[in-house]
């Protein structure tokens, strides 16, 4: 709307003299009552001590020439000053809000916005004539306000508000100026699409009951005037819903007053207790408490997150439970997801279910057939949106015959459709890297399962069981002795069957973990799939153990088993929330030189935390954080409200081993020392470390790798070409023979030790089958070996040139 200065009326010359007229007797006067007040305890009100009364004795007039003196020399800082000498008895003016402003302009324009409570109490006080012609300035002035982040937010409001009173007298809008502003993109386009509606009888005074909310929890007397409001208001639900619509639509950040009015709406919303209400309700929290992508924790409406979590749980049927099942994987955002924890399990203990199983039965099947597809006719073709894989898509057919891409008569005359498939498929999407996190935590927690419940649940259910029938699972009749197996389809139901293929007695049902399994099942395990050519969602049968060490044992509450390593921030940062822990930003401010991050374990009994640092840039100009150092890792139980700090030989073993498990992949795979090109950085700040770490004994992870690899070689072209040692796995190739170090993955050409520096575009293995694809570091190894077996056929020429001979001398 342009600079608020130049749109300010000129205020005469007779004007200025007038209103500046006794200001230098008047600036004497309260002064001297400050320097006095400032005497005392510096909490206490300027307006509460003694010499206060000498100021309230003061005329109406003598007043105003002493708020109008502060204002000018800008003074008014010190507490309740300018509210309590401009009293609504004052006789302010035109001429006294004009020259006000003039005076904010000719010190640059607004600073922290103390120096506008002095208009701010003006303008409301005049008429609708005398404000006419200040109206372009004072709009432009609150625009201004709503996007200045240096004014704090209780001074913005209070400030936005009395101008927008004053803009509303004289404009005469019913609907307050203060009410879905242009602050952000939906208070302008809900204005346009509902103008009559919002200045409907009633209505506003209801928006504004709403926005005035201060807390996430409604009194019981807000709550009363809330009802009464709602009755009064014409069309009033009507204008709660269709607000909640849109925004459930916007799908973008709002302004953090208009995320204080939808917070009031949402609790509007609650007081009907029908489905639709429910539904619209349950859209709303997901809206707010989403998130731009690369903002990941900072939700589009976080206040109004917070109060409709708590709105959802209270609410029967299964579309509460769902979507506060889908946040719970989702939010990153700190404050919010402990909200949603906490309503997950205030609902699960309504309905008698623990948090693990709430989200259990809260996974959404999106309408998808037990097949895991889900077939609807679009004009003469037959689209099919299916799992594939661990993927969702979208697919059309003709007459039986599968077609390549969209049909152009879909796109053109079918674009609802299209639009309502293509969403289908992103939302099972989601769903399925939600549900891969869900089950794959499922291993830290010592869940059993009935029978029908573990079929119907994790097999049956066409998302889950994308990941459900390639695990293994042990059955027991007793509960005491388990026996191991894999699903296998019986007719309409399920059986598991050991490796030989018989069927097991049916029984209770848990998750395999190779904790509790001794090493001669894991092997045979490991070796079943490899022959089978079967592929795990996630590791498990190669999946690492970690037990406790007897330093941690006498270290008692912390472990620094992965203390002491360099990381690259950045990446560990992403690795350390894709694998669902929540930690601060690092970066050089106050309380931004180290981090802890946290996890929740054990179906949200335990809490892990890992604690990482800054590293110092020695380039002073820099602001980014490249480097981070890590430390301990602690652990801490639920007690019911807080998390108490817990011995680590009394976390569970489950609890345990998985926890170590996410900090070891954080070391291993963001370390510097997996960074083949550090050697030729020139940096020596780390090389130490990097010399050291980079051929150091195997972790568990690294051992695991080793063992995979010893099933795979055998089965590859480069078998002749390859032996594994201790630590690396050794390739002759026809120019000379290397080692590659099976935790780091670097390089060290024979006979001289010399690193060769190979950084590989993209991973391939050929057609070789892995038993599970989430270790990036096996294929890396596997890439590389194939390619060195062969070195003479190598092109590129920066590895070529690392290959000749040094010459000595």
């Amino acid at each position: 709307m342009g600079d608020w200065t130049a749109l300010l009326p000129h205020l005469s010359d007779a004007d200025r003299r007038q209103v500046e007229t006794g200001l230098a007797e008047a600036d004497e006067r309260i002064r001297a009552v400050l320097r006095i007040a400032s005497t005392y305890y510096w909490g206490s009100s300027v307006t509460n001590v003694p010499e206060w009364s000498t100021v309230e004795s003061w005329s109406a007039g003598e007043r105003r020439r002493a708020a109008l003196a502060l204002h000018r020399e800008s003074a008014s800082g010190m507490s309740g000053v300018m509210p309590d000498l401009a009293t609504e008895d004052v006789p302010f003016t035109r001429a006294d809000l004009l020259w006000c402003l003039d005076v904010v302009a000719r010190r640059g324009g607004v600073d922290d916005g103390t120096d506008l409570e002095l208009p701010a109490l003006i303008a409301p006080r005049l008429t609708a004539a005398e404000l006419a012609d200040l109206v372009p300035a004072l709009s432009a002035l609150n625009s201004e306000l709503l996007d200045d982040y240096f004014v704090t937010a209780a001074t913005r409001r209070r400030t936005v508000t009395l101008l927008g009173q004053a803009i509303d007298r004289a404009t005469g809008s019913r609907l307050p100026a203060w009410l879905l502003h242009h602050g952000d993109s939906f208070g302008p386009a809900v204005r346009a699409d509902l103008d009559a509606d919002l200045a409907a009888p009633g209505v506003p005074e209801l928006l504004q009951h709403c926005a005035a909310l201060e807390k996430p929890a409604a009194t019981a007397k807000w709550l009363r005037r809330l009802d009464e409001l709602l009755v009064a208001a014409h069309g009033g639900r009507q204008v709660v819903r269709r607000l909640l619509d849109a925004f459930a639509a916007h799908g973008r950040s709002v302004h953090d007053d208009t995320d204080r009015l939808l917070r009031g709406l949402v609790w509007a919303l609650s007081r009907e207790r029908d489905e639709r209400s429910t539904e619209l309700l349950a859209r709303a929290t997901t809206s707010a408490a989403s998130a731009p992508r690369q903002a990941a924790g900072f939700p589009y409406a976080s206040r109004t997150a917070i109060a409709a979590v708590r709105l959802l749980a209270d609410r029967d049927g299964d579309v509460p439970l769902r979507t506060l099942a889908r946040l719970a994987v989702t939010v990153r955002n700190k404050a919010v997801r402990s909200r949603v924890q906490s309503a997950l399990t205030q609902l699960g203990a309504r309905r008698g279910w623990s948090l693990s199983e709430v989200m259990e039965l809260a996974v959404d099947d999106h309408g998808l057939g037990p097949d895991g597809r889900l077939r609807r006719t679009v004009g003469p073709y037959e689209a099919t949106v299916e799992i594939v894989g661990e993927r969702a898509r979208l697919v059309f057919a003709r007459d039986g015959v599968d077609l390549k891409g969209v049909p152009a008569q879909v796109k053109q005359s079918h674009e609802d459709d299209l639009a309502e498939l293509r969403g289908l498929v992103k939302r099972i999407g989601a769903t399925l890297v939600s549900e891969r996190q869900r089950v794959e935590g499922l291993l830290s927690e010592e869940r059993v399962w009935s029978y029908p419940d573990w079929s119907s649940r994790l097999l049956d259910h066409p998302v889950t069981a994308t990941y459900g029938r390639r695990l293994l699972w042990e059955t027991s009749a007793d509960g005491r002795r388990w026996t191991a197996g894999l699903p296998r389809r019986n007719g309409d139901g399920w059986t598991i069957v050991d490796r030989d293929g018989h069927a097991l007695a049916q029984g209770s049902v848990r998750l395999w973990h190779p904790a509790r399994a001794d090493t001669a099942e894991v092997l045979a395990w490991r070796a079943h799939l490899v022959a089978a050519g079967l592929t795990q969602p996630f590791k498990q049968a190669f999946r690492e153990v970690y037990l406790r060490t007897p330093a941690e044992e006498k270290t008692e509450t912390y472990s620094n088993r992965f203390a002491a390593h360099i990381l690259r921030y950045r990446q560990a940062n992403a690795l350390l929330r894709a694998r669902g822990w929540q930690a601060g930003y690092l970066g050089t401010w106050d309380g931004g030189y180290d981090s802890e991050a946290t996890k929740v374990f054990g179906g949200g009994a335990w809490q892990a935390s890992f604690h990482h640092a800054l590293v110092d840039d020695p380039h002073e100009r820099r602001h980014d954080v490249e480097y981070c150092s890590t430390d301990q890792v602690r652990f801490a139980r639920h007690d019911g409200k807080t998390w108490q700090p817990a011995r680590i030989i009394d976390v569970p073993p489950l609890v345990f081993t998985e926890a170590m498990r996410d900090v070891d992949l954080f070391v291993g795979v963001t370390s510097i020392a997996t960074d083949p090109q550090w050697a030729d950085r020139g940096e020596d700040r780390f090389s130490v470390y990097w010399h050291r770490t980079a051929v150091a004994e195997l972790t568990p992870s690294a051992q695991v790798r080793r063992d995979a690899l010893a099933r795979l070689l055998p089965r590859m072209a480069i078998a002749d070409r390859v032996d594994l040692t201790e630590r690396y796995l050794r390739v002759r190739g026809n120019l000379r023979a290397y080692r590659i170090h099976l935790g780091s993955g670097n390089i060290m050409m024979e006979p001289d030790d010399r690193y060769l520096c190979i950084v590989a575009a993209r991973t391939q293995t050929g057609r070789l089958h892995l038993p599970f694809d989430d270790d990036p570091m096996l294929a890396t190894i596997l890439s590389k070996a194939i390619m060195l077996a062969a070195d003479d056929r190598i092109t590129d020429p920066t590895v070529l040139s690392q290959l000749r001979p040094t010459v000595s001398g």
